[in-house]
């Protein structure tokens, strides 16, 4: 049996929601966890852990950012340089991909105050984390506003060079999946019937195999 639900179910308390819809922590779908790079205006590597990203293939290659808030460095600093590069942790070095949102003052290397290692990319102006095993190197499309007049943007952004970790191409060796490929978010699942939820997770993909054997 389906339960229908077109509100928020009484049991969850919104005011703890840290302004997310309950929609989000019900359905808890998994995005791809990245790391979001660019320059600040002063010149200063920025580093900002995103999750709610999805890609399109079709006329191009393009990276869809759904949640950037207008009020962060990397709303800013987009928006001027109209490029930013994507990489992608895998475990190992995922920790310290998220200590750069304690390490976000303006005056700071935000990468290599993390433990990490800045370097150049190639096509764009933008800082690449080297420990990441993918790294994207993005120009920016379009823009435009979740919600007219709030405080969210979507980010359109073409890809036009990549790096990738040879051993994560070779799924004989290290590959894309799995506990050393992609990691994903499960953003803080909540049971809709009783409001008990549990902290944020991590995941992974494990392959069920081709279409035609499922």
């Amino acid at each position: 049996m389906k339960k229908e639900y077109f509100a928020c179910p009484e049991p969850i308390n919104e005011e703890k929601l840290y302004g997310f819809s309950w929609l989000e922590n019900v359905l808890a779908i998994p995005s791809p966890l990245v790391c979001v790079t660019s320059y600040k205006e002063n010149g200063m590597p920025n580093a900002a852990m995103q999750s709610w990203c999805t890609f399109d293939g079709t006329e191009g290659y393009h990276i869809i950012l759904s949640s950037v808030n207008k009020h962060s460095h990397m709303y800013s600093s987009v928006m001027k340089t109209k490029q930013f590069a994507v990489n992608f942790p895998s475990r190992d070095v995922f920790m310290k991909c998220m200590a750069t949102i304690q390490n976000n003052d303006h005056e700071k290397d935000e990468i290599t105050s993390s433990g990490l290692t800045a370097v150049a990319a190639s096509k764009i102006k933008a800082p690449l984390i080297e420990e990441c095993f993918l790294n994207l190197e993005c120009e920016l499309s379009w823009t435009k506003e979740t919600v007219e007049g709030g405080d969210h943007y979507v980010f359109c952004a073409k890809v036009i060079g990549i790096h990738m970790d040879e051993e994560r191409l070779n799924s004989a060796k290290l590959g894309r999946y799995g506990e050393t490929g992609y990691l994903y978010n499960i953003h803080n699942p909540i049971d809709p019937d009783t409001g008990k939820g549990s902290d944020s997770q991590v995941g992974i993909i494990q392959s069920l195999g081709t279409y035609d054997k499922l």
